[in-house]
């Protein structure tokens, strides 16, 4: 949460001449409803159903930048959905960061109530082995700028290193 995911997804979708989708959007889309009132009245399991619903529709697609909620990772379906038809990018933040950038954002079911720091170093230890081993590149958010991450990004997706 908080890494990027959709401004870079954004920006790199057009720069590519590609179509950009946001699962959670696409949700909230689908649904009528915002995520936090699904997680009330589905909690995070009904949330997660839905969610590879999407992912999946979504990775069936040609042409696309998919930006993924940070927890989407967590089933086994949709890292097969996202690797089975495209390049994974690991926006990687440092929790320090991350922290800073959602503090106080109130749309985030996960980081409501308590330590938020404190909550997203958990979320980044459980998170971060499965986006390591899942994503094709990883890239270090930091004080760069979302065009430079973009930059860099299209550079790595042009000039991939034989495997």
């Amino acid at each position: 949460m908080g890494a990027g995911k959709t401004t870079i997804g954004r920006l790199i979708a057009k720069q590519l001449g590609m179509t950009f989708y946001d699962s959670d959007h696409e949700i909230e889309r689908k649904t009528g409803v915002k995520i936090p009132l699904i997680f009330e009245l589905e909690g995070e399991a009904g949330f997660r159903k839905r969610e590879s619903a999407v992912i999946e529709e979504l990775s069936k697609l040609e042409n696309v930048v998919v930006a993924t909620g940070g927890g989407a990772v967590l089933l086994p379906e949709n890292r097969t959905f996202l690797k089975g038809n495209g390049k994974v990018i690991y926006l990687r933040g440092n929790v320090h960061d991350l922290w800073l950038r959602t503090r106080n954002d109130k749309s985030r079911p996960l980081l409501q109530g308590g330590n938020i720091k404190q909550k997203l170093e958990q979320l980044f230890l459980e998170r971060d082995p499965i986006y390591t081993a899942l994503a094709d590149c990883v890239v270090n958010t930091g004080p760069q700028s979302a065009n430079e991450i973009t930059h860099y990004i299209e550079q790595l997706l042009s000039n991939p290193k034989p495997k």
